[in-house]
């Protein structure tokens, strides 16, 4: 991303969605031409100079403090994830591109394997910062047949949600997870913006998907968190689960998921006949460790 106009864009979406009534400010007349807040109600409400914060909007944040920043942050009501993407395009810049380059995670200790086959009764896996699915237990293998099927490697989620038809029945709140992982990307291309990995698959995206495309220009970002999961199974039919997600301690380029229903629900006995399915010999083992040899 080019740094300065991806700092224009986040900035000027985010006050043109805040209307002066939502940021406690009188309206004088009916005909605003601009949607949203002004930049120097902004600055006002930022406590800064209009020529400050127009020159903050127009990418130039090098040198702002972490108190204007955070005064910036309040002023548009920016949530966690937007204050840090915030935060994370103010400390860029190209003279230390080396010092924040950080490569996602491509191997994987076999003690996280043991982890995750230890974990018997929920589905679990581990993903990196590019959504690459790096591990699975015995039940999330199952749960995930529609995208393992597929036989590229690595096995991606952001290239399922937006590339495969078969997507939006496997998830039928297919819009949000589409939204989800739109803004995932974003965040991490704001903590890491010069991973060549990360920039072609967002290329990639970009290049054979529009939806993604429209996503992308949203400017959302969102971080790892608990959610409601649901999910059409072609094997088991619907589930509903509640999703756990933490980065790993000893590699915080690794999140891992469980899910996990509330017991004795339909979802509870879909679990259980899932992992009566996936135990059947007809299921065949994916090679998620093709692509790192």
């Amino acid at each position: 991303m080019d740094d300065r106009a991806e700092i224009k864009e986040f900035l000027a979406s985010r006050r043109a969605r805040i209307s002066p009534d939502q940021a406690g400010l009188p309206v004088y007349g009916g005909n605003r031409r601009v949607k949203g807040l002004r930049r120097e109600e902004v600055a006002m409400l930022a406590g800064v100079s209009v020529d400050y914060y127009v020159r903050l909007e127009r990418g130039n944040l090098a040198g702002a403090s972490d108190s204007v920043l955070d005064r910036v942050a309040r002023a548009l009501h920016l949530d966690d994830a937007e204050r840090q993407y915030l935060y994370d395009l103010a400390r860029r810049a190209p003279a230390s591109a080396a010092a924040h380059r950080r490569s996602s995670s491509k191997r994987l200790r076999p003690a996280l394997q043991h982890m995750l086959d230890a974990i018997r009764d929920a589905p679990a896996f581990i993903h990196n910062d590019h959504h690459d699915l790096m591990a699975v237990n015995h039940l999330a293998r199952a749960l995930y047949a529609p995208l393992l099927v597929i036989p590229r490697r690595p096995a991606n989620l952001a290239r399922f949600i937006y590339l495969e038809p078969a997507a939006r029945a496997f998830l039928p709140a297919w819009d949000k997870a589409a939204d989800d992982v739109a803004a995932m990307l974003r965040a991490e291309a704001g903590r890491n913006p010069y991973d060549k990995d990360l920039t072609d698959l967002i290329g990639e995206l970009s290049t054979r998907s529009e939806i993604f495309r429209k996503r992308w220009a949203d400017h959302n970002v969102r971080q790892h968190r608990a959610s409601a999961k649901k999910f059409h199974h072609p094997a088991v039919g619907d589930l509903d689960l509640n999703g756990e997600s933490m980065s790993l301690a000893s590699d915080p380029a690794l999140t891992l998921v469980i899910y996990s229903a509330v017991p004795n629900s339909p979802s509870a006995d879909a679990l259980h006949l899932l992992s009566t399915w996936a135990a059947t010999p007809e299921q065949p083992e994916p090679d998620l460790h093709e692509r790192l040899t």
